[in-house]
């Protein structure tokens, strides 16, 4: 695909502007290289300290809980400012160079790089690649056992939490946007995970990512298991 590639320079811009949107949305460009580490020396150990650091905030009984919260997180970091950047600007980022913060779940991109979607034979296989590949990655270096369809299950929530906070915050792509959603709901490991329920986009999973199983914790909304909305609580 380098042929159909996007300047740096839009891609860049479509980074920036998706950030804005805040929370899981944003991904660092550039900068001083100190302080961050490339994802796979994380993926290597399963991300250990992130999910750590889930067990030291949520004081969680169950090692697992704590590596099913971090991966979530970390999903929606990944799917958001990707979903974002395709739907408010054509293009497709390449996250293969991506970095991670020493001291967090932060990411950055430290040369950006992309693809133009209208020059792409299949730009939502694309996307699913662009994403699904870290968290495969990440998979592959757990140190706890934990359902593969549990985790299939996380990276289809937080898709779908992308795209629901996405609508709200530019109602006017939500064409667009529900059509590639579904889509990617339909692809590969996504698919059978669950179901959009509604014209907001939001989503009933059929596995559930653990979190009711940590003291004061409780059932997502979009929790196959729940019947009501409750609070998520992403690593």
């Amino acid at each position: 695909m380098d042929d159909v590639r996007a300047p740096a320079a839009s891609v860049a811009a479509a980074l920036h502007d998706v950030a804005a949107l805040g929370g899981f949305f944003a991904l660092y460009i550039g900068g001083r290289d100190d302080g961050w580490h490339p994802l796979a020396r994380s993926y290597a150990v399963g991300c250990a300290d992130l999910a750590e650091a889930v067990a030291r905030r949520h004081h969680t009984p169950e090692a697992r809980i704590d590596v099913s919260i971090a991966q979530l997180g970390h999903a929606a970091r990944l799917w958001s400012p990707a979903l974002a950047c395709v739907v408010l600007h054509g293009i497709v980022p390449d996250l293969e160079g991506l970095q991670r913060a020493d001291d967090g779940p932060a990411l950055r991109v430290p040369r950006p790089a992309g693809w133009h979607v209208d020059q792409l034979d299949d730009p939502v296989g694309a996307l699913y690649t662009q994403v699904t590949r870290h968290l495969q990655a990440l998979a592959g270096g757990l140190r706890v056992k934990i359902a593969p369809r549990l985790l299939d299950g996380n990276s289809a929530s937080a898709l779908a939490g992308a795209a629901h906070a996405l609508l709200a915050a530019r109602p006017a792509v939500r064409g667009p946007l529900t059509d590639l959603t579904t889509t990617l709901l339909g692809t590969g490991r996504l698919a059978g995970t669950g179901t959009i329920t509604g014209p907001d986009l939001a989503f009933r999973r059929r596995s559930c990512c653990l979190y009711y199983r940590a003291p004061n914790g409780s059932k997502c909304g979009d929790c196959g298991l729940a019947d009501h909305t409750s609070q998520r609580a992403l690593g």
